[in-house]
């Protein structure tokens, strides 16, 4: 590709789509609060507690495409279970939890570690479940043909990982810390930094997905996503916490983030499709 080419590549991935641009982000900021502040008035008049997002969020302007709008229907599980992948540890190498090793080069960014444990309500560990990632890379760029946002692409960082929880629930990802990037929610919309946790139970029909995001990002309040769960509890559920333990002598940063499974304290899950 030509300078010339990439040059007016460069700027026409910067023209505004009216449709996705309509509302401005205060007018999202303004439809969050009054949602918020709704809810809060219904838990102080004896309400109950929402820990997980709603299905339809407003502000989150394709929510309403993002679950089943039909009644559902009975389907047999083991018909289904005969055509899905089982997952154990011979599966799964223990290499594929570093995406940093990926490829031929070292990935540019911050190298993190994040580890946690998967639990279940009573806090005991869910072992030998397959924990899956992706997430952007530094620059807040997916490796995906839908990704085209005028980000670069790092040829050394792919973006993905799993592997399989240990005898006391425990896993661990070595990769590099994702940075925000744009969405066409509204005019100037941008998702905070995450990375996204992949779940499955015993068989393939139980999959479980969430994000993860890191502590003190500004854009939380301005992300209808991270906000569409009205509960503060349960948004700060979603945020890891940094741990020096982890960290190691100019090598990387450390963060851990447990994950609730069911129960009260369980961590938010959300629909395959979302962002």
């Amino acid at each position: 590709m030509s300078a010339e080419t990439q040059a007016e590549s460069f700027e026409n991935s910067h023209v505004l789509d009216p449709a996705a641009t309509a509302d401005s982000q205060e007018t999202i900021n303004k439809e969050i609060g009054d949602i918020h502040a709704a809810y809060r008035q219904g838990v102080e008049a004896g309400g109950s507690e929402e820990t997980q997002p709603r299905i339809d969020f407003a502000p989150y302007r394709s929510s309403l495409l993002r679950h089943p709008t039909k009644d559902l229907h009975h389907v047999d599980p083991e018909t289904i279970e005969l055509w899905s992948p089982a997952f154990g540890h011979r599966d799964v190498h223990a290499l594929e939890s570093d995406l940093t090793i990926q490829h031929n080069g070292e990935p540019i960014g911050e190298r993190i570690i994040v580890q946690g444990k998967v639990l279940d309500g009573d806090g005991r560990p869910v072992r030998g479940q397959l924990v899956e990632i992706w997430q952007a890379n530094a620059a807040g760029r997916y490796v995906h043909k839908r990704d085209q946002h005028p980000a670069p692409i790092d040829p050394n960082f792919t973006g993905v990982g799993r592997c399989i929880t240990g005898d006391d629930g425990s896993y661990k990802f070595t990769t590099i810390k994702p940075a925000p990037y744009p969405w066409k929610n509204h005019h100037n919309a941008w998702r905070p930094a995450h990375i996204h946790f992949s779940l499955f139970g015993t068989d393939f029909t139980q999959r479980m997905i969430t994000q993860m995001y890191f502590p003190g990002d500004p854009l939380f309040s301005l992300d209808p996503i991270y906000q569409s769960i009205t509960d503060q509890k349960a948004r700060d559920r979603l945020v890891a916490t940094y741990d020096h333990s982890i960290t190691s002598h100019e090598w990387n940063t450390g963060y851990n983030w447990d994950i609730v499974l069911t129960g009260s304290n369980r961590t938010w899950m959300e629909d395959e499709d979302a962002e």
